[in-house]
C-alpha cells in the first residue's frame, strides 16, 4: 500500500503463479486469515490506519514498513489515513473489505483480468475519448493504451464503492462533477479539470461504467 497526496495506491503482488494487480484506495481480504500489508509513502509522510482492525502505522518516505492484521468478520471497515499530511488529509481515505476465502478469490480473479471489451458503440466511443484526452496520460486501463502512472489505475473502477479516496460514492453524477472539475469537490486534488462537450462525456461515463 502505498501513500500519495491524498489517496492510496493498493498493489497486489503475484501469488501461485497468477499475476498481480493494482486498484486504488481500497483492499480485499480474506476472513479470518493474517493479512501482511507492505506501506510506504511516495512523497509526505503518511500513516494506514483501520481504526477496527489494528493500530496506526506510520509511513515514512524512504523507508519501508509492514502491517499485520486479521478480520474475523465478514464486513468493509472504514481506514483513514491518522498523519496530517496536507491540504485534503481529512479526505484520504479507503477501505477494507473482508470476504470469505471464496469470494476472495473470485474477486481477485476478477481484478488480474484486464477491462472488459465492449461492443456497445456509445461505450466505444467513450473508450476513445478516455484515450485522446489527457485522461490516458495519467491513469492506467490493462487492455488498453492507458498506461499513465500518476493517477489511480482505472482497470476496474466500476466495481469500487467510492472515488476520489472516499470522498465521493461511485455513480454517475459524482463521475461526472470529478470528470469535470475535481477541484470543487476535493480542493487541492492534483487531477486537473477535463472539460467535455456533453456528448462525450456520456460517452466517456458510459464506458467507465464497463469496466467492472
Amino acid at each position: 500500500m502505498t501513500g500519495y497526496q491524498w489517496w492510496w495506491q493498493a498493489r497486489y503482488s503475484d501469488e501461485n503463479g497468477a499475476s498481480g494487480f493494482v486498484l486504488a484506495n481500497e483492499l480485499h481480504v480474506p476472513v479470518r486469515r493474517p493479512v501482511v500489508v507492505s506501506l510506504t509513502a511516495a512523497d509526505v509522510i503518511h500513516t494506514f490506519w483501520v481504526p477496527s482492525l489494528h493500530g496506526k502505522k506510520d509511513m515514512i518516505p524512504g523507508r519501508d514498513a509492514t502491517i499485520e492484521f486479521r478480520a474475523d468478520k465478514a464486513g468493509v471497515y472504514r481506514g483513514q489515513c491518522a498523519e496530517f499530511c496536507g491540504y485534503e488529509h481529512a479526505l484520504m481515505a479507503f477501505s477494507v473489505t473482508a470476504d470469505p476465502p471464496a469470494q476472495y478469490e473470485a474477486w481477485a480473479a476478477r481484478q488480474r483480468e484486464p477491462a472488459a471489451q465492449t461492443s456497445d458503440g456509445r461505450a466505444a466511443r467513450g473508450r476513445d475519448v478516455f484515450l485522446t484526452q489527457d485522461c490516458a496520460r495519467c491513469h492506467t486501463v490493462r487492455g488498453t493504451p492507458a498506461q499513465g502512472s500518476i493517477g489511480p489505475d482505472l482497470t476496474h473502477v466500476a466495481s469500487r464503492q467510492f472515488i476520489a479516496a472516499g470522498t465521493l460514492a461511485n455513480n454517475r453524477g459524482n463521475l461526472a462533477g470529478w470528470i469535470i472539475d475535481p477541484r470543487t469537490l476535493k480542493p487541492g486534488t492534483a487531477m486537473p479539470p477535463t472539460r467535455l462537450p456533453p456528448d462525450d462525456l456520456q460517452a466517456l461515463l458510459t464506458w467507465l461504467e464497463t469496466l467492472k
